[in-house]
């Protein structure tokens, strides 16, 4: 056989119908169907595929900061978990208010509700 048959042999299948066209051993054709591009630019991508959306308010960093310190503070002055969760989640008349609330809202509140933890347990 000479090069130029091999040639002819070539094009010969790429001007064949389909139904001609080899496929591989295991039956199955390399390229995908036709519909496939058009599916693959209706989909989300994967990065926002399962991405949640939060309904709730989120702290500030510095909201944060103080919601911990005087959860630490709580803990460390009444000495116990429900004592401490009992004062920082129930309103206090002294206060005006929940002392957690009070002490997330700001730097003054903060040192207002750790006062009066450091006056209830002395």
């Amino acid at each position: 056989m000479s090069a130029l048959d091999d040639d002819t042999r070539d094009e010969a299948a790429i001007d064949a119908p389909a139904d001609s066209v080899d496929t591989p051993d295991d039956g199955v054709a390399d390229a995908p169907p036709a519909d496939a591009a058009v599916a693959d630019d209706t989909r989300k991508p994967q990065s926002m595929r399962f991405r949640r959306k939060f309904t709730t308010v989120r702290l500030t960093p510095e909201q944060a900061a103080r919601q911990g310190q005087v959860a630490t503070t709580a803990f460390r002055l009444f000495g116990e978990r429900d004592a401490a969760v009992a004062f920082l989640n129930a309103h206090d008349d002294d206060l005006g208010g929940r002392p957690l609330d009070l002490a997330i809202a700001s730097a003054e509140g903060l040192a207002t509700v750790e006062a009066s933890m450091a006056a209830r347990t002395a």
